[in-house]
């Protein structure tokens, strides 16, 4: 079991307040903002409808309308009618399995009122709103773990609440189940866990491509691990026999590194197999499918399977790999193709995240150049003034994050839709909520040295409406400050304000069809 001591159980309380907190109010804000603003004309796609709408139908899309739009439209579909359309197998079957099986359980007693698209609907956002409280409590018990620091680690799952991907983590996405299943993986493995850290990020592999790379934390360690025994054995053999312990823990490193990579990897392997038997080796004929939804595909020129049609190019390559011709092929993605003038603006919307990744490595390796030079497998570990190893944003634990978070941004920003590197990021690494509690720890002493604000401030907030009065029930290091914004340091007003304004606005625009990251 993870032992949870009590200091721990008082902030895991505060995160799950504030993260079901966040999760209320940004349901209501959609709701509104999608009864305020009118849906754009996106040219996205948009299934017909499979049954006739029931009573509580419309009383649900006006609520919950907004989380169906852009790529949540696949997932629904997905969940709803399963993989029929060749472009929906790049979106990965675990979410909308779980979409699937709560609106036929939990949800069931509602289908007298609601179609399988309103229970679908109404899934997301009870399954979405439940994972993201528990990310947030996953990535508090991994920085407790890796930073050795109890406030780093609150101020990092409190400023994750307020993530710049938060309507991805709200609408019908897989972002914040890949979120929850990736910082509990790390958590467990963290923690020595192995066997069960390695299924969780198996299933994170089940629901977005990029849970493949999370096979490198398994290896890393390992790597770790095995020079660390090779180091302690060594020294009791003599040095005429010291290869045969060199080629056993070679042999053994890379016996466990493939069963790793074998179980991560599973997943995806499994999904394009079923990809290639569905449209290389097609059971179904066009008289089986929807004469409605044939003629979506004929209309937008969807490839559906059909034994009488010709077999797609793909399935004739040496690794039929149909996830990379699907992005290849329908969204144009690939290596410099998005380096145009016009996608300018895009570059803008992902700079933020993009930079302060960097500083995360910048700060990184500037404070442990030695370490780095060793990709931290040197003999000796890090000593901070003390003689002892750092427990904070420098902490030896933390270097195998900056590197995993530095190969997205270099992915992300070279291969793939620069956009999209903001969702990217803030359901993939946790660097991007350490560097920023950094820096507001950094910024802000009364946080470092847990100082609270005098009764009569707290007494001056609660006049200043009803705004402040929510803002008060969620007491917390991160409200307090945006509850004294004025007096804050500029780094710290530029942090919050990244965070608040990406969480703010990307749901007046993502809710209405309008292009958001």
């Amino acid at each position: 079991m993870l032992y949870i001591d009590n200091h721990a159980e008082l902030d895991i309380r505060v995160i799950v307040r504030f993260a079901a907190f966040t999760r209320g109010l940004s349901l209501i804000l959609q709701a509104v903002l999608n009864a305020a603003i009118s849906d754009h004309a996106a040219d996205a796609f948009s299934p017909p409808r499979s049954e006739e709408p029931k009573l509580l139908d419309s009383s649900n899309e006006m609520l919950l309308g907004g989380l169906s739009h852009w790529d949540a439209e696949h997932f629904l579909f997905i969940a709803e009618r399963g993989y029929l359309y060749e472009h929906n197998f790049a979106f990965f079957p675990l979410f909308p399995l779980i979409l699937r099986s709560v609106a036929a359980t939990l949800l069931w007693p509602l289908s007298a009122f609601l179609t399988v698209r309103g229970r679908l609907l109404l899934a997301v956002a009870l399954v979405n709103s439940g994972l993201f409280v528990l990310s947030a409590v996953a990535l508090y018990g991994l920085s407790r773990v890796v930073l050795g620091d109890r406030k780093l680690a609150l101020v990092s799952g409190l400023i994750y609440c307020l993530t710049p991907a938060n309507v991805f983590m709200l609408a019908g996405y897989s972002e914040t189940l890949f979120a929850a299943l990736t910082f509990g993986g790390l958590w467990l493995l963290e923690r020595g866990y192995t066997f069960r850290a390695c299924l969780l990020l198996a299933l994170s592999t089940a629901t977005r491509a990029n849970g493949l790379v999370n096979a490198g934390f398994l290896l890393y360690q390992l790597l770790q691990k095995s020079l660390d025994q090779v180091r302690v054995q060594s020294k009791g053999f003599l040095s005429q026999r010291r290869w045969c312990l060199y080629t056993m823990a070679a042999l053994k490193f890379l016996l466990r590194s493939a069963l790793y990579i074998s179980v991560v990897a599973l997943p995806f392997c499994l999904f394009q197999f079923y990809g290639y038997y569905t449209f290389c080796k097609p059971s179904v004929s066009q008289d089986q499918i929807s004469s409605v939804l044939l003629k979506l595909a004929q209309e937008k020129g969807y490839r559906v399977p059909n034994t009488a049609a010709p077999v797609p190019s793909w399935c004739m390559k040496s690794i039929p790999v149909l996830y990379s011709y699907i992005q290849d092929v329908y969204w144009d993605v690939g290596f410099l193709r998005y380096f145009q003038l016009k996608q300018i603006p895009n570059f803008l919307l992902a700079l933020p995240i993009a930079t302060l990744s960097v500083m995360a490595l910048y700060i990184y390796v500037k404070a442990n150049p030695h370490f780095c030079k060793y990709l931290g497998l040197g003999e000796s570990g890090l000593k901070g003034k003390d003689g002892k190893p750092p427990t904070d944003f420098h902490s030896t634990k933390v270097f195998v994050y900056i590197a995993h978070c530095s190969v997205l941004l270099i992915f992300g920003t070279f291969c793939m839709h620069v956009q999209v590197l903001t969702r990217f990021l803030a359901a993939s690494s946790p660097v991007v909520y350490w560097v920023s509690a950094h820096f507001l720890l950094s910024s802000e002493p009364s946080l470092r040295e847990n100082k609270s604000f005098d009764h009569g401030q707290r007494l001056d907030t609660l006049k200043q409406g009803f705004v402040g009065c929510f803002l008060m029930c969620m007491n917390n290091p991160v409200t307090q400050l945006l509850m004294h914004w004025r007096t804050r340091s500029l780094s710290t007003r530029c942090i919050l304000g990244y965070f608040i304004s990406y969480w703010l606005i990307g749901l007046a625009l993502h809710c209405n069809f309008l292009p958001w990251t």
